[in-house]
């Protein structure tokens, strides 16, 4: 898209001359004759920079106007680079416009290659600050992952897994929207990652967003951002996560969470590919690559009213299933002994070796928990383990590490947190991993049950 210069000028010659210069380097122009007229156009429309007369009609010298203008465009808090003209340039008029918010100051009547060359600068300058204020709201937000970087950092000896990531290879190479289902704990924030680091966004950011952990009153802001004063806590403006994903890739996980009032305005932002922050009439285009993710089946949840048809049909242009644990155990010595490696560098222990036969019983195991059930086990069994080899019973894959052992929360040594942890886990078995029904069962609102799993250590 071409960039788009505001010029507030009440000279309609120079108007012309400049519409005339920088049509030709491709700008788009949007010209007025008033200041009043320059602020209400900012308020409606997005433009890149603003060329700025100092002088109109009330006042034709001092550059009073000017500053004023100056001042009253900063106070929007728009962060758009002004620059500012005058045919009566003075040393005190250029500092005062400075200082007022203005970043670049040219003298009439102008050289064409300063003009550019200023605007070119500013442009470039105003990305750099995008970029870096992205990249800052992105560290407050988002929870921080390390995701692969290629495909040798996926560990994936079974057929299952060497097919699933052929396919992602191929569908990485195009822009269509991915599904992503199966159990909890596979690896699909994982494998979203993956498909982004091999496409050709892989230079812009990947952005995940828990659906499900996003308050309902809340949702647009966090999607689509919000102006300073929006409401009532909007003491700033911050960008959105549709924002921060520009020409990048948006990963929306635990997709059937979201709240079926909001289904629709999802909708809208990605058949009409732009949005408007809370508080803001101005238009924002929304070039984002769009991964989603669910362990739930969404086409139970549409004839149950809970998920809109259109938005998963406008998400799943492919869906691919990520198979559990149990289905490739081909994988599970690799994946146990990277955990176990991974883990004795972090807490600096002596890593002991896994026995054939604490192999054999992982391989049996059923793993209603999958690889987050398995990186846990491999943690604990660091500590836990005193020889050099870890046999099977140190894995203990029955008695106290069976989370369907209702004696356990009779325990009188286990502490509340303990107990309200091991019932969680015994929820969520009961009901599949499914979030939406665990948090129904035990009385929480959505953020509430996300706040516990985030406690407990399992999202």
């Amino acid at each position: 898209m071409n960039k788009k210069i505001l010029i507030a000028d009440d000279d309609i010659n120079i108007i012309a001359s400049l519409k005339f210069v920088l049509a030709d380097e491709g700008f788009d122009i949007l010209a007025v004759t008033t200041p009043q007229a320059a602020l209400d156009n900012l308020k409606t429309q997005s433009v890149d920079l603003i060329l700025l007369d100092m002088n109109f009609q009330q006042d034709t010298t001092s550059g009073a106007e000017g500053v004023q203008l100056v001042e009253a465009i900063t106070a929007l808090e728009l962060n758009i680079p002004i620059i500012v003209m005058t045919g009566w340039a003075t040393i005190d008029i250029a500092v005062e416009a400075m200082q007022a918010g203005a970043k670049d100051f040219i003298q009439k009547p102008w050289k064409n290659e300063r003009m550019l060359s200023a605007i070119d600068n500013q442009l470039a300058l105003a990305k750099s600050d995008k970029k870096a204020q992205r990249l800052s709201q992105q560290n407050q937000l988002l929870t921080s992952q390390a995701h692969p970087g290629s495909r040798s950092g996926i560990i994936a000896q079974s057929q299952s897994m060497q097919t699933l990531l052929s396919t992602l290879d191929d569908l990485a190479k195009s822009d269509m929207s991915i599904l992503l289902t199966g159990d909890n704990g596979t690896g699909k924030s994982m494998l979203a990652a993956y498909v982004h680091s091999v496409s050709t966004r892989k230079s812009h950011s990947f952005v995940p967003v828990n659906m499900g952990a996003i308050p309902e009153s809340l949702f647009e802001s966090e999607m689509f951002g919000h102006v300073k004063g929006a409401f009532t806590d909007a003491k700033e403006s911050r960008i959105g996560r549709f924002e921060m994903a520009e020409q990048g890739t948006l990963f929306l996980d635990e997709l059937a969470n979201i709240p079926f009032a909001q289904q629709a305005k999802l909708l809208h932002v990605l058949e009409a590919q732009q949005f408007e922050a809370v508080g803001s009439s101005k238009s924002l285009h929304a070039d984002v690559r769009i991964i989603s993710a669910t362990n739930s089946d969404l086409l139970a949840d549409i004839k149950n009213n809970s998920f809109r048809q259109d938005l998963y049909y406008r998400l799943n242009t492919i869906e691919l299933r990520v198979p559990s644990l149990s289905e490739r155990v081909e994988d599970i010595p690799a994946l146990a002994e990277h955990f176990l490696q991974s883990f004795s560098v972090k807490y600096h222990r002596a890593c002991p070796k896994l026995s054939e036969q604490a192999i054999m019983a992982m391989q049996q195991y059923n793993w209603p928990g999958n690889i987050r059930e398995l990186s846990h086990m491999m943690e604990r069994v660091l500590f836990t383990c005193k020889k050099d080899s870890i046999d099977t019973a140190e894995l203990m894959l029955t008695g106290d590490n069976n989370v369907d052992n209702t004696e356990s929360l009779e325990d009188p040594t286990l502490s509340l947190d303990e107990i309200e942890r091991k019932a969680l886990i015994k929820r969520l078995k009961f009901h599949r991993g499914n979030a939406t029904e665990t948090a129904k069962s035990l009385g929480l609102s959505r953020s509430g049950y996300y706040r516990r799993l985030s406690k407990y250590e399992l999202d």
